[in-house]
């Protein structure tokens, strides 16, 4: 008994985790009320009293999307504004057809990670999937080696890069700077994809399939429709450009002065991204001849979208809280004191494990962050080699409980076994080979 009540807060973690498993899996409940009902679990099996349990989950819900609300609606925006105006197709098409059929699979690499930063996976996939099916059967190659390129692209940006749900919230949980996490993740992300991108194609084998029929078709836009293919890729890229100029200013201003506080002010997420979606609703709506209820309906239409994904993050800073004010955190990191094993090791692993059993890639990670966040102070480890292992944990293997699963598939017309083979499997090489790149750098940094 002694025993249990000694390691009790280990324990609460782990059977907070199994009933938020058990209601998101078996019982099918949405991941916001499974969060929420498991962090009040952990809360009472901590002996928190019952109103300090309500305290914990508003801050956490409140503390949490104080940073993130404001980012992740405004970065759906401007998805939304980059897909209704054309200029989505115009950034994917100008770059498939200045690279040609010999560099095609590198064309598709930069319009994945540009699409996989600027919105979301799925819409990514929707607009970049007919187009990588058309250009294979122009090619005369296989069109599953240019999705797995496409995929790869798309899915390891969407986990690395702000303002994406969860690097976003990695980068809220771990305090680390924003403008780092761009340049470092570049560093991560460039072998990462190239090897689930440009070498697993062309070692799997049995690639060749039959067209599928296309699930959905994006409107497609003539040229004169569209915005030019500089400002198509200039205000999507907006935000990243002013917060990585901002870090590199700032080597060279006084903190503390005018100057330091106007350009980390400018160079905010917040800021940066008001910026981005100003110019665009201007250049992709105004501009374009869109009236301005139109592009207020774009707007609306991109805040509806993501509602459920902000109140999702919410109730993750809430379990997260929850960890932290019952003590789990330290403890945690009292355990770790004495251990060779690496935190980042620790949060990529934590991360996958979640990903693997919940599906999600944004629950995982802020969870795993909750979890582990404390052991930066005890290993003295850099919080944005942190946020790049956790966002490289939280891009493995997935299987039939995530829906992006099920959206490769049925596009892609495969069985399971073979949304396994190429899925799971560039998947797995991103996370891993993201993993190893992170690990080279803390030796460095």
């Amino acid at each position: 008994m002694e025993w249990f009540i000694d390691k009790l807060p280990i324990i609460s973690v782990a059977l907070g985790v199994a009933l938020l498993l058990f209601l998101n899996m078996k019982v099918k409940l949405n991941s916001f009320l499974a969060l929420l009902i498991s962090a009040i679990f952990v809360g009472i099996l901590n002996g928190l009293r019952l109103p300090d349990v309500i305290e914990s989950i508003k801050a956490g819900f409140g503390g949490t999307l104080g940073s993130l609300a404001l980012i992740i609606g405004l970065g759906a925006v401007l998805g939304k504004l980059m897909v209704d105006s054309g200029a989505a197709q115009r950034v994917a098409s100008t770059l498939l057809k200045k690279f040609g059929v010999k560099n095609i699979e590198w064309a598709i690499l930069i319009v994945g990670g540009i699409f996989g930063i600027s919105v979301f996976y799925e819409v990514a996939f929707i607009i970049l999937a007919p187009l990588v099916i058309s250009i294979a059967i122009e090619a005369k190659v296989s069109y599953m080696r240019l999705g797995i390129t496409m995929v790869a692209a798309a899915t390891m940006a969407h986990s690395l890069f702000p303002p994406q749900p969860g690097p976003t919230a990695l980068v809220a949980a771990y305090g680390a700077d924003m403008g780092m996490v761009y340049i470092l993740g570049v560093v991560v992300f460039i072998p990462a994809v190239i090897a689930a991108g440009v070498i697993l194609p062309r070692l799997l084998r049995n690639l060749d399939k039959p067209v599928p029929p296309l699930l959905k078709k994006p409107k497609e836009f003539s040229d004169d429709e569209m915005p030019g293919f500089a400002i198509s890729i200039l205000v999507p890229l907006l935000p990243a450009i002013i917060i990585t100029s901002a870090t590199i200013i700032n080597y060279f201003i006084t903190e503390g002065s005018l100057t330091h506080d106007i350009v980390n002010f400018i160079g905010s997420a917040e800021i940066s991204l008001l910026l981005a979606v100003l110019v665009a609703i201007y250049v992709f709506g105004l501009r374009r001849g869109r009236k301005m209820h139109e592009v207020m309906d774009s707007f609306s239409s991109a805040i509806q979208s993501i509602a459920m994904i902000i109140l999702i993050v919410g109730a993750g800073g809430a379990f997260k809280q929850i960890i932290l004010d019952s003590g789990v955190g330290d403890f945690i990191a009292g355990m770790m004191q004495n251990t060779s094993v690496s935190p980042l090791i620790m949060a990529w692993l934590i991360t996958a494990i979640l990903r693997i059993a919940t599906g999600t890639g944004v629950v995982s990670a802020i969870t795993a962050a909750g979890i582990v966040g404390p052991l930066i102070d005890t290993f003295d480890v850099n919080p944005v080699l942190m946020v790049l292992a956790t966002a490289a944990g939280s891009n493995t293997i997935t299987h039939v409980n995530d829906a992006s699963f099920w959206l490769f598939k049925e596009y892609f017309n495969l069985s399971i076994k073979e949304t396994f083979r190429t899925w799971g499997l560039l998947l797995l090489t991103t996370s891993l080979v993201g993993l190893g790149v992170v690990l080279l750098l803390s030796l460095f940094i």
